[in-house]
């Protein structure tokens, strides 16, 4: 994978999370945990680029963001939905889900994770993190998101790399 600069990336976000899915992973090489992620936003705050996640505390993943400062967002060939739906689905509580899926884990800036089937990596080091206030939020989503009173927690990253195989 080559560095990108972030100016010069031009994909449609919305394709992106809607259909590509992302891969979050969080933790260091020698102990991290991933998921699938359908939700996030792009943009930025305090100057600088950034991108937010969101997790429920359930997660496995969760855990690993609230320790480690880096965390990735990595997207793949199409050819890949079928992991990443199994990757989303599964947790690393219970199996190596990435071996399962035959993904290689490589090290990246500040010993964070990606693949290397990946085709775009974010590198994001957390900025920000607060969890979502249920009087904020809507009935109807309430009602459609958060039978299990489960609610998300946010994390906002400085995007510090972009990495893609692609040129």
């Amino acid at each position: 994978m080559k560095e990108k600069d972030i100016a010069t990336f031009n994909e449609n976000f919305f394709d992106l999370m809607e259909k590509d899915y992302g891969l979050l992973t969080a933790g260091t090489i020698d102990n991290f945990n991933a998921m699938t992620i359908s939700w996030g936003a792009i943009g930025t705050l305090w100057r600088r680029n950034t991108f937010t996640v969101y997790v429920r505390p359930s997660r496995f993943t969760y855990h690993f963001l609230t320790k480690q400062d880096y965390f990735t967002i990595s997207y793949f060939p199409k050819s890949f939905h079928d992991k990443l739906t199994y990757l989303g689905t599964k947790s690393g509580r219970d199996e190596d889900k990435i071996k399962k899926c035959n993904l290689t884990p490589i090290a990246v800036k500040n010993n964070a994770v990606t693949y290397e089937e990946a085709r775009l990596t974010f590198v994001c080091r957390k900025l920000y993190e607060a969890d979502f206030l249920p009087d904020s939020i809507p009935e109807t989503v309430k009602n459609r998101f958060y039978l299990q009173k489960d609610y998300h927690r946010l994390f906002i990253g400085e995007i510090v790399q972009v990495l893609s195989s692609e040129d």
